[in-house]
């Protein structure tokens, strides 16, 4: 039975700090016990356990942006966080773990802003019809977690620019793009704000769990734990190098002839390429596959590795009679790709 009820809220907006917190919380919350945790990420998308990052989202885009590529313990789909979003996460034991109670916190704070919120299967939640929080859940040894997002005036034309949705995803559901699925709540009501909604869900969880809130005793956190939690979270290894294997390809044509690459990733490495090419000089195209093989699944780095194989004006290096022109155009091909 739920005995103690504790919030914490952070104004850290580092989306690897803030996960590392939320597996310490899980991992440390003591029996009888349901903390809720208020926090924000700015300008990041959050991909679940088992996802490709590169098919979810435009990785090299959003990096060079400036933002961030997070990777969560929970499953299902990637989400975009900017500073108009809220994340909430019930943290408790196992066997109190309960998911209609834990929504209900949410409807309710949602409710007492003049909206007919409600839960939609076992992952979203709407207002009109349309989404404004998506859901996702972790269990491990005697605890877990339930979190989500809150879209209060996210921006979503970098929603929709830096997410990846599959066209059969969004035909499933019936509309057009990912921005008519899911809606901002100001859009209903423009008093709803970040720091007005944080009161009500602290509200609403006295009210849920009949039990006043208190805060989390931040002295007692274990820091050097978190931060190393967010080291782990913040490496390429935990982001992008999972053993998720996939193939890739692209192509062009170009003055001299045509060419296309194709790449086999595994654990976020080029694993194997090959390349094709109707160009009248081959051996490039030829020397081409080893050069990319064995380097970080990276437009910027794999582009850099074609950089050996150029040859210097007028003269023929490596071995091999491969065009300048022809090197350049194809290590152009590679650094403008999308991943």
């Amino acid at each position: 039975m739920i005995q103690k009820i504790q919030i914490i809220t952070t104004s850290n907006t580092d989306p690897y700090e803030n996960l590392a917190l939320e597996e310490y919380l899980m991992d440390t919350v003591e029996p009888g016990t349901c903390i809720l945790y208020l926090w924000q990420n700015r300008q990041t998308v959050v991909i679940g356990q088992n996802q490709n990052a590169w098919q979810e989202c435009k990785v090299k885009e959003l990096e060079e942006d400036g933002g961030f590529l997070a990777r969560r313990l929970s499953g299902g789909g990637a989400v975009f966080h900017d500073l108009g979003n809220l994340n909430f996460t019930f943290l408790l034991p196992r066997s109190e773990y309960d998911v209609a109670r834990q929504s209900d916190v949410i409807v309710q704070a949602v409710r007492s802003f003049g909206l007919a919120a409600e839960r939609s299967g076992r992952n979203d939640i709407l207002v009109d019809g349309r989404k404004f929080s998506g859901n996702a859940y972790f269990k491990r040894g005697a605890n877990a977690y339930h979190h989500g997002t809150l879209l209060i005036h996210v921006d979503m034309a970098n929603l929709s620019r830096y997410l990846n949705v599959p066209a059969d995803k969004l035909r499933s559901k019936g509309v057009r793009s990912v921005v008519s699925r899911v809606a901002n709540l100001q859009e209903f009501n423009p008093d709803i704000t970040v720091d007005a909604m944080k009161e009500r869900l602290v509200w609403a969880m006295g009210q849920v769990y009949g039990t006043q809130p208190q805060p989390v005793d931040e002295q007692k956190l274990d820091r050097a734990r978190i931060q190393a939690l967010a080291q782990r979270n913040a490496s390429w290894e935990w982001r992008l190098g999972r053993k998720l294997p996939f193939d890739t390809s692209f192509s062009a044509r170009f003055p001299w002839g045509g060419v296309t690459v194709q790449l086999s990733v595994e654990s976020g490495l080029v694993h194997r390429a090959q390349v094709y090419s109707d160009a009248m000089d081959s051996a490039f195209i030829q020397a081409l596959p080893q050069a990319l093989e064995g380097h970080r699944f990276s437009a910027r780095e794999l582009a850099q590795a074609v950089e050996p194989l150029l040859p210097e004006a007028g003269q023929q290096e490596l071995g091999f009679e491969a065009d300048r022109a022809m090197a350049q155009d194809v290590q152009a091909l590679i650094a403008r790709q999308d991943f």
